[in-house]
């Protein structure tokens, strides 16, 4: 029963992180922590961007997670499920790091899909990045992508209401 547990914790976690990422992207990233995310939406050729902290923040909270949950660190403090979530934590980094930073920006490898889930993804980041500075914008999930059709729609009615602007390439 206790694997069963351990495995259920590590899946919601993974769950939990997309709502993390999304609220964290949308909030955070295009907020106040637009300092370190805004060469992520601008071309470059480096090969590091100062976006890439975030993955530091969240190998932090894994990490963190771990140290709670280990009675060599904690001693009889230990809280066991925080080993889980660490896991979860950790899981959820390398689904984001093949999905988004792999797939959709191609920085480990070159495939662009055709058709599918894979595809719908890569044009809902696509349309997340359609957008000129911070303010307004789609998609601000990583695994989970809405129907690109509804992005364009919402893009399209950002840029008449005058709360984003909207590359002209972006098709909205």
């Amino acid at each position: 029963m206790d694997v069963i547990i351990a495995i259920l914790i590590v899946l919601t976690t993974v769950l939990a992180m997309e709502w993390v990422a999304w609220a964290s992207h949308k909030y955070i990233m295009h907020g106040f922590g637009w300092a370190w995310h805004r060469d992520h939406h601008e071309p470059h050729d480096n090969l590091l961007e100062k976006n890439d902290l975030y993955a530091v923040v969240g190998a932090a909270m894994s990490i963190a997670m771990f140290a709670l949950g280990s009675p060599l660190v904690m001693g009889a403090d230990a809280w066991w499920p925080a080993t889980w979530i660490g896991l979860g934590i950790l899981l959820y980094g390398v689904i984001y790091t093949l999905v988004h930073d792999g797939l959709v920006h191609q920085r480990y490898f070159r495939w662009v899909p055709k058709s599918g889930y894979a595809k719908r993804l890569v044009q809902a980041h696509k349309l997340h990045h359609a957008t000129v500075g911070r303010e307004g914008g789609v998609s601000f999930g990583f695994v989970f992508a809405r129907n690109p059709t509804s992005l364009k729609a919402e893009l399209k009615r950002q840029r008449e209401a005058g709360i984003a602007v909207v590359r002209e390439s972006a098709g909205a």
